[in-house]
């Protein structure tokens, strides 16, 4: 829809009229001007937010205002940069475990269903993240709690009305939700009767903050499992297939990594330099998220009456910025639709800056994704240490269709070829 939308009346579009008036603002320079425009001109907690059902009413994805500022600041401390370097060896662990249990399953080349399996692996180092080591064991309820959520937001808003009928999936949902929250209350009493002192938990760094009461630790909680689990995974499942589609790039990232990491086993020596040294498997992230954005748009309501990329925006207009769009730019992108990480080698001073402000898929400004460093660098490490232990040959040479409004992945999944390496 948003390619048909800007193929016939270009990257900024109205629709809609009254209660229901929608702008789409897939330019990039208009999207300077709207990430440039002070955070008091729009609302993200307004009337056509869904996502406070799933996250809850206090999560900072929904808040404004002084809210808002709170619990991102709180939220934002957990996310250090010493913090996420720390997470760095765990990272290339947890990927060498999955790869272990895949290849004992394995009796030479058979077909695996990749998306599946990234989505495992990601949730594992989430939780993992979130909660502290303790909780790892716990990662498959997690994970089976949180996924009728996230399917329920993308089913149709007429099926996602509000009522109080019990036996709906709405219910069904609330349900999930009130299971999830009694984990998570559960961990936070047990951080504050006996805290592990383990530097890398982000729930116990919350919890001994005492910026945030226990109802938004829950909800950012939440939060950051969707921004960290679905997301990611959704990311990994479309590098897989960019990498696997693009002629000697498997063989180029598995040459890349075997310089970095070394032995396959050695990870205790990893951190922030080793991360700087993949080069290729990030441009191959950066490359992916420019075309498979995980989120092909993302609402604000206008606050006030504003004036983007030249054209008015009533208040109330539920703005749609779209990275899907600004990603695919031609002005900013030559061949905008080719895979090529190696666009981002030395590019032309005259598209430098515009390809700059093009790539957006975390957003920009003080409502960026919050965990942005995390899902750029978790990709990259995976990507890189999967080129390096396994060998994988794409299904069909045809790249799947994208599918989902809130997450954007690959439909059908990534069945793939899949071996241990042969070499």
């Amino acid at each position: 829809m948003l390619d048909e939308l800007r193929s016939q009346y270009g990257p900024m579009v109205g629709f809609g009229g009254g209660p229901m008036r929608v702008a789409v603002v897939g330019d990039p320079a208009a999207l300077r001007e709207l990430f440039g425009t002070p955070t008091g001109s729009f609302r993200w907690g307004h009337k056509f937010n869904v996502l406070g059902f799933v996250v809850g009413e206090g999560s900072m994805i929904v808040s404004d205002g002084p809210d808002h500022k709170r619990r991102r600041s709180s939220v934002q401390a957990a996310f250090s940069r010493r913090r996420l370097n720390g997470w760095i060896p765990t990272i290339v662990e947890r990927t060498d475990a999955a790869v272990d249990v895949l290849v004992s399953a394995l009796d030479g080349p058979a077909r695996v269903e990749l998306s599946s399996f990234g989505r495992s692996l990601v949730l594992d180092i989430v939780v993992r993240a979130l909660f502290g080591e303790r909780m790892a064991a716990r990662a498959p309820e997690i994970g089976s709690l949180f996924q009728r959520p996230q399917d329920y937001l993308e089913s149709p808003a007429i099926r996602q009305l509000p009522h109080p009928f019990p036996g709906t999936r709405r219910a069904r949902v609330r349900a999930d939700r009130k299971a999830l929250d009694a984990i998570i209350d559960g961990e936070i009493a047990n951080r504050r009767a006996s805290p592990t002192g383990d530097a890398l938990d982000v729930l116990e760094a919350l919890a001994a903050d005492g910026g945030l009461s226990d109802a938004e630790i829950r909800d950012q909680v939440v939060t950051l499992l969707g921004a960290g689990y679905d997301t990611t995974s959704a990311t990994l499942a479309w590098m897989l297939w960019c990498a696997a589609l693009s002629p000697g790039l498997w063989q180029r990232l598995r040459s890349e990594a075997d310089e970095v990491y070394g032995p396959i086993r050695s990870t205790s020596d990893f951190d922030e330099s080793t991360l700087a040294r993949l080069d290729l498997a990030n441009r191959t992230m950066r490359e992916t998220t420019r075309l498979h954005p995980a989120g092909v748009i993302s609402p604000r309501e206008a606050a006030v009456d504003l004036t983007i990329g030249g054209y008015r925006i009533p208040k109330g207009t539920l703005i749609l910025w779209s990275a899907h769009l600004a990603g695919r730019d031609p002005a900013a992108w030559a061949n905008p639709l080719d895979f090529d990480p190696d666009r981002f080698i030395d590019p032309p001073d005259e598209r430098r800056a515009l390809a700059d402000i093009a790539w957006v898929p975390f957003g920009r400004g003080a409502r960026n994704c919050i965990g942005f460093a995390l899902a750029q660098m978790e990709p990259t490490l995976i990507i890189a240490r999967l080129a390096q232990r396994l060998d994988v040959q794409a299904v069909t040479l045809q790249k799947p269709r994208p599918v989902g409004m809130v997450v954007n992945r690959p439909s059908g999944g990534t069945p793939m070829l899949v071996s241990a390496r042969a070499c």
